[in-house]
């Protein structure tokens, strides 16, 4: 057999399994979206656009749209911000710089749902740790029901998910600072370069590909968090915490609905696509080869 059959055949299974798992799912799953399917008859009827068109009139939908968005910029940005920072004070070295890469890296092998159990008794407005912590330092009027509070809810949420995460993203963050060559940092100082311009104009240019996978996939993430808001607040109160997944699935499980939800994972898919992509543009825009 001539070697490339045989690497042809080393790849098979893999192939086989992308196809049946991931291929034929989604093609199903774009196929339904054009049925009125309620998940258990046999039988169902072919609609067109109309559940699409349905999506745009549904209040909830749009809802849970503006709070993914928000829900993905708020966990990006906090995430992003912080765990580059951490990384910038890991990558120095010194002492402890092993035991707190480990530290921070302690919430990522924790369930979401693990972690949903522990920020909701953080954020109880009676025996809540942060809500003790601002009467105990004489800021008790800002203490308040944060998972009832329809403005702040989502935000404390994305808190949550951020703090779950951020472990992954220093980790990447720091891969990706090790792999910048020290003589230029080294030559930017000798230049007499002070640390902020040392940081923009060679370390974050150079760190760009990096921070590229870290912000595409902390966005990821965020339209993957159905079992952190489930646990925490099940999309509401008044569904200010309603997001795309967990409108998926109250559609397709409580209403029974199937064409709809998929028609609404369709949109999910092709939003987040849109959203990475854009994030690779302008991120990878900066790289600079060396």
């Amino acid at each position: 057999m001539k070697p490339g059959k045989k690497l042809l055949l080393f790849f098979l299974p893999g192939i086989a399994l992308y196809l049946a798992l991931f291929v034929y799912p989604t093609l199903t799953g774009i196929y339904y979206s054009f049925t009125d399917w309620d998940g258990l008859s046999p039988s169902y009827r072919y609609v067109g656009l109309d559940n699409y068109a349905g999506l745009t009139e549904h209040i909830v939908f749009r809802k849970a749209v503006g709070n993914n968005l928000k829900f993905m910029l708020a966990v990006v940005i906090a995430q992003t911000a912080v765990s580059l920072v951490l990384a910038l004070q890991l990558a120095r070295g010194g002492k402890g710089a092993a035991a707190l890469r480990a530290l921070y890296f302690v919430p990522t092998i924790l369930s979401s749902v693990s972690v949903g159990f522990i920020w909701t008794f953080l954020y109880d407005p009676s025996l809540g740790a942060i809500n003790g912590l601002l009467n105990a330092a004489g800021l008790s009027h800002w203490t308040q029901n944060w998972l009832g509070n329809v403005r702040f809810a989502i935000f404390a949420v994305a808190a949550a998910q951020a703090w779950a995460h951020i472990g992954q993203m220093v980790i990447l963050f720091v891969a990706g600072l090790q792999a910048i060559p020290s003589e230029l940092v080294e030559a930017a100082k000798l230049d007499g370069g002070n640390r902020w311009q040392v940081f923009a104009r060679v370390t974050w240019p150079l760190l760009a590909p990096a921070a590229a996978l870290v912000v595409s996939y902390t966005t990821i993430q965020s339209f993957k968090a159905f079992d952190l808001v489930f646990t925490m607040t099940n999309g509401g109160p008044a569904y200010s915490t309603e997001i795309l997944s967990t409108f998926i699935y109250s559609v397709a499980f409580a209403n029974y609905t199937f064409g709809l939800a998929s028609a609404a994972s369709v949109f999910f898919l092709a939003l987040v696509s849109l959203i990475t992509f854009l994030q690779f543009r302008v991120l990878r825009a900066d790289r600079v080869s060396y």
